[in-house]
């Protein structure tokens, strides 16, 4: 039976079609392969093996994939890491100092007659104790030293934020290599701001930040 217009159109177009594929993959077989222009010479990751932080046993450590998700990040990452390590070695310091008996001579605050020596050790115990106005100190200085005297310069390397009176490792090789000691840094701040985390949830569950070890009475 002959077709009506309506369906000689579908098969004509489906033909069509047909032919269309066919002829694409024999040209895709018989051309020669033609190397795809790099993505805007982004590498798929931030990291390699032997970058400083990349230590052992751990190596190169990115279990959420963040380096390969974003790693036009990587360079804060890196400036996020190394600031909040030195914040927390200076944290750990205080805490071990301070529940020691050591303390600054003199007065706090004058306003509020409050001497150092009044100050408590720990972490929660003496950020309850210290002023508002004190507090509102500390916040304005490490603001103007971390957007200002100390910010971070793009043409420097992360964490290098000295301007003045301050000269970076040399990069020698060995213990005393700016490499070994860029590393030691960094595995020490990570240590740090696991310790410090450790000594809040300890002091707020038993009152000693330094527990198990015995509170000292001074």
């Amino acid at each position: 039976p002959a077709l009506s217009n309506g369906a000689l159109r579908r098969a004509t177009a489906s033909l069509s079609d047909m032919l269309s594929t066919v002829a694409a993959s024999a040209f895709a077989l018989s051309a020669p392969m033609v190397s795809r222009p790099a993505l805007s010479n982004v590498r798929m990751t931030a990291i390699t093996p032997g970058d400083v932080g990349t230590t052992k046993p751990l190596g190169v450590y990115d279990p959420l994939g963040l380096m390969t998700t974003m790693p036009d990040k990587y360079r804060r990452f890196q400036e996020m890491e190394i600031k909040h390590g030195r914040i927390s070695m200076a944290a750990v310091l205080h805490v071990i100092l301070t529940e020691a008996g050591v303390r600054w001579p003199g007065y706090l605050s004058f306003a509020e007659d409050i001497k150092f020596s009044d100050m408590p050790g720990g972490t929660w115990a003496s950020w309850a104790a210290l002023p508002n106005l004190a507090w509102a100190q500390i916040v304005l200085i490490v603001a103007l030293l971390d957007n200002s005297v100390l910010a971070q310069k793009p043409d420097k390397a992360p964490g290098d934020i000295i301007p003045f009176f301050w000269v970076r490792y040399p990069d020698t090789p060995g213990f005393s290599g700016k490499e070994f000691k860029l590393n030691v840094e960094r595995n020490n701040g990570r240590a740090a701001m696991m310790g410090i985390i450790g000594m809040m949830v300890h002091e707020s569950l038993t009152g000693n930040p330094i527990y198990p070890l015995p509170y000292p009475s001074a």
